[in-house]
């Protein structure tokens, strides 16, 4: 049985968005239902669904949206089952899942740094994960660890670095975001390094990744970023409920009876994860992370970027940028992160104007 109550006043619903509190009696859960933020969400997977199956149906051997749609769940004559499932699924799904932890991950670190340029491109962890991963690929090390756990060791150890430069009785957002931006141009430094370092075709595989591309991708690389997406996304969202209560002040949220740091630790831990594998899978593709959960925000109208609403506006991003990246230059399949680059660019020039305007810098 679900009972509904509240919304707005009329003369209120400019300024707050409009919500409306629900109660269900089987299970008994109660929540804040807005209707503008599960109008955007809808809107969001239906063109994600939409954009996945037009990269699915682009290649050699064009197949239509229709038949992409009945190959997906195991319909259709076997050379157009082989061609979808075997062939293209791989590369779209290791773009959707990338784009949903990049995203995921922005809108947790923007919402417990409160700054909206606190993303993981902007504060050296996509960078370290891009460090560990490059030096794995030049020194032979990928082959007995595996990138994703050079990736995720990278991006741990950038984090732990990040977090214990910018403490001083405490930590602000301002001050991880210019100890980021250092670390991130050393690991930029010694990446460059590596792979001058590195012979040609070390040079060449790891220039290749370290742009972002999903070009070549298969199931060895979507699994394990579907696995630490299924366990990490939910953790987030959890974890997301104490996040609210960390946002009134250490001491606020202490009274409140959070665990502060135990809770931060989690999900600074779950941030890392997801950026990390999400790294290891298609690299550091650029901007996805920044400008997703503040293009969700403004199409929810909510006073923080909402997780849910920012994954499907990351994957849209990938597979939108992923699908402009083929159809460019007819005949040559540019990198995802250069698309990405191109229009998170601008995004990232306006943020900065705009928290130069609201003095919320630190």
């Amino acid at each position: 049985m679900v009972r509904t109550s509240g919304g707005t006043r009329p003369g209120d619903t400019a300024a707050v968005p409009m919500r409306r509190h629900f109660r269900l009696t089987v299970p008994p859960v109660s929540g804040v239902l807005r209707p503008r933020l599960v109008a955007v969400c809808a809107a969001l997977l239906a063109a994600t669904f939409l954009v996945f199956c037009w990269g699915v149906s682009m290649g050699d051997v064009p197949i239509g949206l229709t038949a992409v749609m009945k190959a997906l769940v195991g319909q259709g004559d076997p050379g157009t089952l082989l061609v979808v499932r075997e062939l293209r699924l791989p590369r779209a799904l290791v773009g959707l899942l990338a784009g949903v932890a990049f995203a995921v991950s922005g809108a947790l670190f923007q919402t417990m740094t409160r700054n909206p340029l606190a993303s993981p491109d902007m504060i050296g962890l996509t960078e370290g994960a891009g460090t560990a991963v490059v030096a794995g690929i030049v020194l032979g090390w990928d082959a007995g660890v595996g990138v994703q756990a050079l990736g995720l060791t990278g991006a741990l150890a950038t984090a732990l670095l990040v977090y214990l430069l910018a403490w001083r009785r405490g930590t602000t957002g301002y001050r991880i975001i210019l100890v980021g931006i250092g670390l991130s141009w050393i690991c930029t430094s010694a990446t460059d390094f590596l792979v001058a370092r590195g012979g040609r075709f070390q040079a060449q595989a790891a220039l290749g990744w370290l742009v972002g591309n999903l070009n070549g991708r298969s199931f060895e690389d979507a699994v394990p970023l579907a696995v630490a997406v299924a366990v990490l996304v939910p953790a987030t969202l959890v974890l997301g409920r104490l996040l609210r209560t960390l946002q009134l002040g250490d001491d606020v949220a202490a009274a409140l009876g959070t665990r502060v740091q135990a809770v931060r630790l989690g999900l600074m831990l779950t941030g890392v994860g997801l950026v990390a594998f999400a790294t290891a899978a298609a690299g550091p593709i650029a901007f996805v992370a920044l400008a997703a959960p503040q293009i969700a925000q403004r199409l929810a109208g909510a006073a923080h970027p909402p997780p849910v609403a920012s994954a499907l506006t990351g994957a849209l991003v990938v597979l939108g940028g992923d699908l402009a990246a083929r159809m460019l230059i007819p005949g040559t399949e540019l990198p995802v992160g250069v698309v990405t680059g191109v229009l998170g660019a601008p995004v990232l020039l306006w943020l900065l104007i705009r928290v130069n305007r609201a003095g919320s810098g630190g």
